[in-house]
């Protein structure tokens, strides 16, 4: 008879977890409480050690709570299923299977808590970036959220706080659910586990606090005014000192410095909409300045929605606040991104012709556009671009001739990047060996080896003459296009020039040769680094064992460590081992 209804209890309940956890353990303690009577004894069980268990397991568990309890249940249980399901919000459902003494036996059907996380992991690490629609994707998988799911998904992302309290936020959104203690505090300590994150979501910490204490999911305005104070009077003193040394009177609320520093937060989170609507509530309160304009304004840049940022940016001319040129350039870069190339144009025209003196445009500017126009194959207007840039005395620096070859050789448009240098050197403006190294990276990086070749030349012919970055990255190409030859040649190169290698260079060879089996050759590289005292990166003094000891060249690993005990010791080798612990649990790969 006990076998037979602990049966059927544990296979006629399905517990919906969208109740709590306190709801859940009264339930089965009110369902089992009153008939806990050894069957035909008398004697009754222990109720308190059943309410413990269930009070106590981290995760609730239905078949012990029933194998530990209900040795002795009689018949009248079952009378009561139905009742006090429904009284708790819980649903029974019943299915045709097995039989056992005559009796139907029903079959659980619950998701597993681990395939749910597993689902809504994935779900997130295809959409971290900021313009990624992460709350819609997490709404299109009609998850059913319970604490422990919410708690478990919050300790995988311990490492990625952004991700987690967007997470966080968009659960605490959602319908049926909502943050219980535990929660809070799991997002608290994820947002304060370094000095830097305490520092950086410090009062984004105060308002879950708040919180949790108080049992609500939003912070009043007038409490939120009052935690932006007292954080401006404990961490931003800065400018009241500066004011009472000075002896002037600062016009703006104290309050207005903490509050870009929560709307940074929320933005720099991919929050944008969170943080707009917490301008819109609180700028009755706290009168915002530019610094709070511009601070929303990169976060819709951010996530690449430049018509709201534009928009914003229009309130912000109407309250008496002038963007700069900083803010107009991020507003460009957004649009470009995009896709929205003639709004850029239009952005940039209006800089040129409407904009004040601290919003003219500057040379990033110029180079923005120029890649841009490149990349969409608007040449004509690119080196239209470019006299325009020199006319107004807009001068190109090292970051200009950066930004612009990056921008074309990324988009494939090679014979344009070459097109742009021979512009620029006709208008009396030369690149120099930085602006060759950053063109020759795009082109190794790509494996194009002829016009990695040909840009060589390049140099040479105009007399640029190549640095030691410049052989490092041709050596690293051709090793990754299993090319060691060429490399060898390079080496060479490098010599009949006078170009010395430095220890990135020999790092670079000696991991390729070992990548190509050739480790004699590796080895007698690795002698040459202790004959020279070079001393090499621990990283790469950890590998090069490593491939020492798969060689099983054991005279080279004593001579290596040897060599290697003059720089580091057994400290500096147990924090790099931690140190590597933590990048591999980490989930950032930026």
């Amino acid at each position: 008879m006990r076998r037979l209804v602990s049966c059927f209890v544990r296979s006629s309940i399905s517990l919906n977890f969208s109740t709590t956890s306190p709801e859940r353990s009264e339930f089965v303690v009110r369902l089992l409480n009153s008939h806990l009577i050894a069957y035909g004894t008398g004697e009754i069980c222990y109720p308190d050690t059943f309410r413990r268990y269930l009070f106590c397991s981290p995760t609730f568990s239905i078949d012990g709570a029933i194998d530990s309890c209900v040795n002795n249940v009689g018949d009248r249980c079952l009378e009561d299923v139905a009742a006090n399901s429904k009284e708790f919000g819980l649903t029974t459902r019943v299915t045709e299977g097995r039989t056992l003494g005559g009796l139907e036996e029903t079959e659980i059907s619950r998701n597993g808590c681990d395939h749910m996380v597993e689902i809504v992991c994935e779900t997130i690490m295809a959409n971290l970036n900021a313009y990624d629609d992460m709350e819609k994707a997490l709404d299109d998988i009609r998850v059913e959220l319970t604490t422990p799911l919410v708690l478990q998904i919050l300790q995988r992302f311990h490492y990625e706080e952004k991700v987690a309290f967007r997470f966080f936020t968009w659960a605490g959104h959602q319908e049926n659910y909502s943050h219980e203690p535990c929660a809070y505090n799991e997002m608290i300590d994820i947002l304060s586990s370094t000095k830097y994150k305490n520092k950086q979501f410090r009062i984004v910490i105060e308002m879950l606090d708040y919180m949790k204490r108080n049992k609500k999911t939003a912070v009043p305005a007038d409490v939120l005014q009052e935690i932006l104070r007292k954080y401006c009077e404990k961490y931003l003193t800065h400018v009241q000192k500066f004011s009472a040394k000075k002896r002037i009177r600062v016009k703006t609320q104290p309050e207005i410095n903490s509050f870009n520093v929560l709307l940074d937060a929320l933005c720099k989170s991919g929050l944008v909409k969170d943080a707009e609507a917490l301008f819109k509530r609180m700028k009755r309160q706290i009168k915002p300045d530019a610094n709070t304009y511009n601070v929303l304004f990169f976060g819709w840049c951010r996530v690449r929605d430049p018509k709201k940022g534009m928009a914003l940016l229009e309130e912000m001319i109407q309250a008496g606040c002038k963007p700069d040129n900083f803010t107009y350039n991020a507003a460009i870069d957004a649009f470009c991104k995009v896709g929205k190339v003639n709004e850029a144009v239009e952005l940039f025209d209006f800089m040129i012709t409407k904009g004040s003196t601290v919003s003219a445009p500057t040379a990033k500017t110029f180079a923005v556009m120029i890649a841009a126009l490149a990349r969409y194959d608007r040449m004509e207007e690119c080196f239209e671009l470019i006299g325009r840039m020199i006319s107004i005395g807009c001068l190109p620096d090292v970051s200009t001739y950066k930004e612009v070859i990056e921008g074309i050789c990324m988009s494939g448009k090679t014979e344009e990047a070459y097109k742009f240098l021979h512009e620029m050197r006709n208008k009396g403006y030369p690149p120099d060996i930085v602006t060759y190294n950053c063109f020759l990276r795009v082109l190794c990086e790509n494996k194009k080896s002829d016009d990695a070749l040909k840009l060589y030349g390049t140099m040479i012919e105009v007399g640029c003459i190549p640095s030691v970055q410049t052989y490092n990255m041709l050596i690293s190409m051709f090793f990754e296009m299993d090319d060691p030859d060429r490399a060898f040649d390079t080496w060479h190169e490098m010599d009949k020039r006078n170009c010395r290698q430095d220890t990135e260079t020999f790092c670079v060879m000696i991991n390729g040769l070992f990548g190509c089996n050739r480790a004699d050759e590796a080895c007698f590289l690795l002698e040459e680094v202790v004959n020279r005292r070079l001393n090499l990166p621990y990283r790469m003094f950890d590998s090069f064992l490593t491939r020492l000891s798969a060689a099983g060249n054991l005279r080279a690993i004593h001579r290596l460590s040897e060599h290697m005990r003059n720089f580091y010791n057994p400290g500096m080798a147990r924090r790099f081992a931690l140190n590597e612990k933590r990048q591999s649990v980490k989930l950032r790969g930026k």
